[in-house]
């Protein structure tokens, strides 16, 4: 067998019990043995300030090393005000510099959004894909997944008890699986 491909998956939530976080956590359960995901949370990364681009701070530089280690992206993101989270955008700022040296850059990318409401996000995945190209890889176009009603999808310990949801993110993870081998040939 040949060696997984490392995939930086992304939280876009802060939440200790984030809905975005347990869904990483699914699709790291759900993953095919060609993908080894990384569960990767913001809580550390300081805030972006070109000032200090000049010597950046270890947070900075540990993240931009994660991401350059990595073969893919995922962003598991909420929704918030009909956009990405502001510590997403940062983490994406603070990932995409200095200019020209972007960490994400020829990485293939999967977005996928949530939300508790009705609409899943969309919003905040259509913002993503503004944002990330010419500092990312190529963002995966299908299938779009926009996770709504997503409040009952799990257990208090972060288990998926919406058997309905289950075989949803196994056919994102399995698409974004072949979409990835495809990418790198």
């Amino acid at each position: 067998m040949t060696t997984p491909y490392n995939v930086a998956v992304i939280v876009g939530s802060l939440r200790k019990q984030a809905f975005s976080l347990r869904i990483a956590h699914a699709f790291a359960k759900l993953a095919p043995a060609s993908l080894k995901l990384n569960v990767v949370t913001l809580h550390d990364i300081s805030f972006f300030n070109q000032d200090l681009e000049a010597s950046p701070p270890a947070d900075w530089l540990a993240f931009r090393a994660l991401l350059q280690a990595s073969d893919a992206v995922l962003y598991v993101t909420p929704e918030y005000n009909r956009s990405i989270p502001g510590v997403l955008k940062n983490a994406i700022d603070v990932a995409s510099r200095p200019y020209g040296k972007s960490s994400l850059l020829g990485k293939p990318t999967g977005i996928v959004s949530n939300s508790p409401g009705p609409l899943g996000g969309v919003s905040a995945a259509k913002h993503l894909q503004q944002i990330l190209p010419g500092i990312s890889g190529p963002i995966m176009q299908q299938p779009e997944i926009y996770l709504n009603a997503i409040g009952d999808a799990f257990d208090e310990a972060g288990e998926l008890t919406k058997e309905s949801l289950r075989p949803v993110l196994q056919q994102y993870i399995d698409a974004f699986a072949a979409w990835i081998a495809q990418q790198k040939k």
